[in-house]
């Protein structure tokens, strides 16, 4: 599966009002392993930042004044995301600002090109609930290197969104079971009987059990008693 970790950076907060985009950063995934097949773009965005903006991504309206117009880059860039899932922190805010870059030149919106969006901010809020899921404070909650991020970048931004990703599914490989039949040299199905397997049944001690419960009491609370395994420990 080819993956395309994205971020931007932009002149302000709002695409619907006239900010623009700045900086686009792509990094590659194939099968979850890093290729180095990058994509990084500086755009002349036609207008000023905001002051509030060069703030968090100190990219001065100065330097971007000989950067390419996002429509001499348009091709470059969706060549290079064409039937890519997408991966995004608060996906809704890259889209819209790529949306409308993609509406002023007459083009079709952005889910014409690509496969499909997973919102690492979506998955970061149900995997740790009542948590701050900022790409600063997943990087520490996850073991990423982020000492270099003193501020927002796009390409910076999307390495180190592809190691937080790789991090929050790292587990899924160890759920792919294989489900070969066994067979013999000949090629016979092997049948393999556990009728006589005895599976041992280790319970939890005290000590366990009460470390258990209190797992749970932090689960609860952080989900505001909605959590499902108190349920089911009531049913």
């Amino acid at each position: 599966m080819r993956q395309i970790v994205l971020d931007t950076e932009t002149t302000g907060l709002s695409a619907e009002s006239g900010d623009r985009i700045i900086e686009i950063g792509c990094v590659e995934l194939l099968n979850r392993k890093l290729t180095g097949n990058n994509l990084h773009f500086y755009v002349n965005p036609e207008r000023d930042s905001h002051e509030d903006a060069l703030k968090v991504h100190g990219i001065s309206n100065e330097f971007l004044r000989d950067k390419p117009k996002f429509g001499q880059i348009v091709n470059e860039l969706l060549d290079y995301l064409r039937d890519a899932e997408l991966i995004i922190h608060n996906a809704p805010f890259d889209i819209s600002f790529l949306n409308k870059e993609l509406d002023r030149l007459g083009r079709p919106p952005l889910k014409t090109v690509i496969g499909s969006v997973i919102d690492s901010l979506v998955m970061a809020k149900e995997m740790f609930p009542g948590k701050r899921n900022g790409l600063d404070a997943l990087c520490d909650r996850l073991g990423v290197d982020n000492s270099g991020r003193t501020l927002h970048g796009a390409l910076l931004d999307a390495e180190l969104l592809a190691d937080v990703y790789i991090n929050m599914t790292r587990g899924q490989d160890a759920l792919i079971m294989d489900l070969e039949t066994p067979t013999g040299e000949g090629g016979e199905v092997v049948l393999v009987d556990l009728s006589g397997i005895e599976l041992p049944v280790l319970r939890a001690n005290e000590q366990e059990a009460l470390a258990h419960d209190t797992v749970l009491a932090e689960i609860d609370k952080a989900c505001r008693g909605q959590a499902v395994w108190r349920q089911l420990q009531l049913a």
